[in-house]
């Protein structure tokens, strides 16, 4: 398919020119190509040339962003601009605009005059915080990231050492970051701040050996690698997935030690009333006790294997279930009185009950077939097999052995494990919230989970090429920032991330340059595109981000 010119003499020796849409097929009979018409244009002289530009455009949508900058620089078979590059656009764009509603950039660029630090530092940071967003690579890799993958507004090149002098501010002003981006992010969307979720993970390096001092070393690992060095990240969480704050430690420090930290820092922000919630592995009761100073309370949840008095009387309290929501049933248990009483809710999913069952039956069948192999065996061989069997992780607690030292079920055992099925049990040091606010309140700690996941995956948290604790802190802190913004875009337009980031990348922007000067214009918004950036409540990039006559130097 192709446009085409057709001339046409008149009497009068005057020659006119017709435009056309004409497509090539071949002819078998004359067994030759032919040319069929399928749009006539219309006179040359009279030609509605708007109208075939805005086809052009139409059809340049269905085209890979390259490919639509070359047919918008070509016209009438002439190259008036020659198209010398592509960078995509979109995704760092909306990033940015982000970056600027929660007055990052000023907050930035103010803390940035009492310091002996250059103004493109906050440019450095924010091209850093969009590299783990959209490309993560290390800071060497940047460089040509920005130069030539990605256009960052208002930064045309990025040398390594500036990263690392950025990388240095950023640490130095930590804390008022924080401080500032919390309150900013809680007056833009209009957070409820009065329930916040935490949790810790951890992210181990491929080192062999580390000092003692060094904030690398081995603890308990999230990510079952024990043998490697790491670092403990907390994370406190909004219940709309929104990280607000972030912390680093050793990566020896344990769950339970880490509570007091946490709660001084949320304090010096005067938040008023909050409602901490956090997992089983928080839920000593010195920790418990931590988060109720000042006014503050928490939702735990509480070990229902414990053996605790109070866990042991929430199971057997006598009660009905009271149905909430579609799988969740919660049952409320006072213990004790006075001062010392403890409010606990017990909730049980019925489907999560059913699996419980349907798994324990066919665990107990893989039992019963072992005790009758091992009924047969006699001596030594009938010795080793009943303490590999009573030693098994899985099959073993369903296991005693009576006098004779033969294998038996444990009935008891399994009646034990048969009232817990779907169950979890929770624990408030707050009176005015409802059994199913509890419930729900708690289930929601998967937002911290599903940060982590996010911090891990989309904006790979490792490797980390740093081995100076200093810089390894600021890494985490770009991390974070990062999450924080997709974290947002995620809120916004219901999608994951990697959706948002694939549709608004394929936005691009291409250099022109002709003998009057360069153009960087964007392609074409698609009507997915647009609909991103309305549910994201942002500015549309303009058409043309730079007209620049000859001799002006190229900007960004």
């Amino acid at each position: 398919m192709y446009i085409r010119t057709i001339s046409r003499k008149n009497k009068d020796g005057s020659v006119v020119r017709y435009v056309q849409l004409a497509h090539n097929y071949y002819d078998g009979q004359a067994k030759q190509a032919r040319a069929r018409v399928l749009y006539n244009f219309g006179r040359e002289d009279r030609l509605d040339r708007d109208s075939l530009r805005r086809l052009v455009q139409s059809i340049a949508r269905y085209l890979g962003p390259e490919e639509a900058l070359k047919v918008e620089a070509r016209w009438d078979g002439e190259a008036p601009l020659k198209f010398v590059s592509s960078r995509s656009l979109g995704a760092a764009w909306a990033l940015n605009e982000v970056w600027k509603e929660l007055k990052l950039d000023r907050l930035f660029c103010g803390m940035l005059k009492t310091r002996q630090y250059r103004s493109d530092v906050e440019r450095a940071v924010f091209a850093m915080v969009a590299n783990r967003a959209l490309a993560p690579s290390s800071k060497l890799a940047i460089e040509e990231w920005v130069a030539k993958d990605t256009f960052i507004p208002g930064l045309q090149e990025l040398p390594v050492q500036q990263m690392y002098r950025a990388m240095d501010f950023l640490l130095e002003a930590k804390e008022d970051i924080e401080r500032e981006v919390f309150f900013q992010t809680a007056n833009l969307l209009n957070l409820e701040v009065d329930l916040l979720y935490f949790d810790t993970t951890s992210t181990y390096f491929e080192v062999d050996d580390v000092a003692e001092e060094d904030v690398r070393q081995r603890g308990h690992s999230k990510d079952s690698r024990p043998d490697m060095p790491q670092v403990v990240i907390g994370l406190a969480v909004t219940r709309e997935g929104i990280p607000v704050r972030m912390w680093v430690w050793p990566g020896n420090t344990p769950d339970m030690n880490v509570i007091p930290q946490v709660k001084r820092d949320l304090a010096g922000w005067k938040l008023g009333r909050v409602i901490t919630v956090v997992d089983r592995g928080f839920c000593s009761e010195s920790n418990l006790r931590e988060l109720q100073r000042a006014g503050g309370h928490y939702i735990a949840g509480e070990r229902i294997r414990s053996g605790k008095d109070g866990a042991e009387a929430a199971l057997t309290r006598a009660g009905r279930f009271q149905t909430v929501r579609d799988n969740v049933e919660v049952k409320e248990i006072t213990v004790g009185d006075g001062e010392k009483r403890e409010r606990y809710i017990l909730v049980r999913n019925p489907k999560e009950a059913e699996r419980d069952r349907a798994k324990r039956e066919e665990i107990l069948k893989r039992v019963q077939e072992e005790i009758d192999k091992i009924g047969d065996l006699k001596g030594a061989p009938h010795t080793k097999a009943c303490c590999e069997l009573v030693a098994h992780p899985t099959l073993g607690k369903y296991v005693r052995t009576d006098k004779r030292g033969q294998p038996r079920l444990d009935k008891a055992k399994v009646r034990a494990e048969e009232r817990l099925d779907g169950k979890y049990l929770l624990r408030t040091s707050d009176d005015t919230l409802s059994p199913e606010d509890v419930a729900l309140g708690y289930k929601q700690l998967y937002e911290v989970e599903d940060a982590f996941r996010t911090l891990k995956t989309a904006l790979d948290l490792r490797p980390i090429y740093h081995r100076l604790e200093d810089r390894i802190r600021a890494h985490i802190v770009l991390c974070w920032l990062a999450l924080l913004l997709v974290r947002i875009a995620s809120v916004r337009t219901g999608q994951t991330w990697s959706q948002v980031r694939a549709a608004l990348e394929r936005i691009h922007v291409g250099e022109f340059v002709s003998r009057n000067g360069n153009v960087l214009q964007r392609t074409e918004l698609t009507a997915e595109q647009e609909r991103l950036i309305e549910l994201l409540e942002l500015p549309k990039p303009p058409l043309f981000l730079a007209v620049m006559p000859s001799g002006t130097k190229t900007q960004s």
